[in-house]
């Protein structure tokens, strides 16, 4: 089973959808079907099922799935211990982040380590929760930092770095006066991203850690960033990371809100590949951020957690 192979394959499990999935993998649909029959002929097997509605994995498929995943992993921690034992070439390090950790915690942080290792070449990428946890499992990025969304998987190591305020937020010019209690904000109008997105998760939490359902969500959209735009236009409220908010002078069309209880948090998080060799660069990453990164996690809280995903 050739790497390429096993990747083209993982991508139309993803998608469910030939001509996505080749999109994707840059290839044209009769290579990507090439390649999916000369899988099937070297296993013996059927691995899909192609209907109207899509592609779905047989059982075979799905058992096929899971060691993909693993083998692509172990090829690409084999390749970065390799090099880390042979000192070939320059060092990289991959980090895969979302867009308002990237902006607003990483940017200062990721200068200060890069002037610390002017030898490493940084790659930064920016993504969604779900995207993150796939380029993890497949070995593109070499770690996460993004949002604690629960669950667990022992593939992965994780770690706290810091617990950020949530922030309730309304339109400068909203009538919107300061909830008294928790069921106050029931009555309000809320924007928020979808169901299964990170933030959705944190949103959701924030209720039912406070005993009370979340309140109606007149507006979904894609990104905080969005969220906040719609906010100050007036559309409704929103709760958002406070990191995401930025300075006070940039965010002079919202308010922020007191919450009526104690202050929801979301814990950020880095989560990595266990390896039985650790990349020096990597290694030196978690160092420098569980310093750097964990202003505003509590003293009494600094252990390391094990065995949580992204999912």
């Amino acid at each position: 089973m050739h790497p390429r192979q096993l990747k083209t394959f993982l991508a139309i499990a993803r998608h469910g959808n030939l001509t996505r999935a080749a999109s994707e993998a840059n290839l044209a649909q009769s290579s990507l079907s090439d390649q999916v029959q000369a899988l099937e002929a070297e296993l013996g097997t059927q691995l899909l099922l192609r209907s109207r509605q899509g592609v779905v994995l047989t059982p075979s498929g799905e058992v096929l799935k899971a060691y993909a995943e693993e083998i692509l992993a172990l090829n690409e921690d084999a390749k970065t211990a390799i090099r880390a034992v042979s000192c070939a070439g320059t060092p990289t390090l991959t980090i895969g982040t979302l867009e308002t950790i990237a902006a607003e915690r990483l940017t200062p942080f990721l200068a200060r380590f890069r002037h610390l290792h002017p030898d490493l070449v940084l790659t930064l990428k920016i993504a969604g929760s779900g995207e993150l946890q796939r380029r993890l499992e497949e070995g593109l990025i070499d770690v996460a930092i993004t949002f604690d969304r629960g669950g667990t998987d022992k593939r992965f190591v994780s770690r706290l770095l810091s617990r950020e305020p949530l922030a309730l937020i309304a339109a400068v010019n909203a009538s919107v006066t300061s909830p008294e209690n928790i069921e106050d904000l029931a009555c309000l109008p809320f924007i928020a991203t979808e169901t299964g997105c990170v933030y959705r998760r944190l949103f959701d939490t924030a209720f039912d850690e406070a005993g009370v359902g979340a309140p109606k969500v007149v507006t979904q959209a894609d990104s905080i960033a969005t969220i906040i735009r719609l906010v100050a236009s007036g559309v409704g409220c929103g709760l958002v990371p406070r990191l995401a908010l930025g300075s006070d002078d940039r965010r002079a069309d919202i308010i922020e809100l007191p919450w009526p209880g104690v202050v929801p948090t979301a814990s950020m998080t880095m989560v990595w590949r266990r390896r039985r060799i650790q990349p020096p660069a990597l290694s030196h990453l978690v160092s420098a951020a569980s310093d750097g990164l964990r202003s505003l996690r509590p003293a009494d809280d600094r252990l390391q957690h094990e065995g949580q995903s992204l999912s």
